[in-house]
């Protein structure tokens, strides 16, 4: 078993579990020479033991494992919140099998024994698929970390200029002068790395924040 715990992130880490050792050494062979980083697991219970590195990833899972299948596997990675893409493998695979699995989240689902082409194929879309994933988390937790460093004011003058509010407008609902309200707009957008004002409109769309036309 091959334990990794920091990984480049830019050619993708591949974990697999099925408990068939000469089927794992030859799956860890082809993706290796196809420039990717690998760690074999006899088990689930393996898996689970080693540290896990944040790097770009996927799971290729066996069906049918000693101890946790690897269906039952699954659901308990989607209750715990696991981002993980997952390939399933199964020399036993049925309709309603890879059903339940697809309709749990299942990127693909492999019949054994199948071609190298079709794994690579299967691997590579996972693994784009969880970089992307990680690409709009990034951005999501660059936008909370923007807005959290805009003060209260620059806070509510940025959620009442994007529901349509012009500057004296908002200057007459807030009881101050427009000129404080175009420094503290353009604070906001500074702040929050508008490059126009149609970027905050939408950045506060992302927040969540309510921008509805104010009457």
């Amino acid at each position: 078993m091959n334990s990794l715990s920091s990984v480049d992130a830019s050619p993708g880490l591949v974990h697999i579990v099925d408990d068939d050792g000469p089927l794992r050494a030859a799956i860890s062979s082809l993706l290796r020479s196809s420039g990717l980083a690998v760690a074999d697991y006899a088990s689930v219970a393996q898996f689970l033991a080693q540290p896990r590195a944040e790097v770009v990833s996927c799971l290729l899972l066996d069906v049918r494992l000693q101890g946790v299948s690897g269906l039952d596997f699954q659901a308990d990675l989607n209750r715990d919140g696991a981002h993980l893409p997952i390939i399933f493998m199964t020399g036993h695979g049925d309709i309603p099998m890879s059903v339940r699995a697809m309709k749990a989240g299942a990127l693909d689902f492999l019949a054994k024994p199948f071609r190298d082409q079709d794994l690579l194929d299967a691997v590579n879309l996972a693994l784009g698929a969880d970089r992307e994933r990680r690409a709009r988390e990034q951005a999501a937790q660059g936008l909370q970390d923007c807005y959290a460093s805009l003060t209260p004011r620059e806070r509510e003058i940025m959620a009442l200029a994007a529901s349509g509010l012009m500057n004296k407008q908002i200057a007459g609902e807030l009881g101050t002068s427009e000129i404080t309200v175009k420094i503290h707009r353009g604070n906001a957008m500074r702040k929050m790395q508008a490059r126009t004002f149609a970027d905050l409109v939408r950045m506060a769309e992302a927040l969540g924040i309510d921008t509805a036309r104010r009457k």
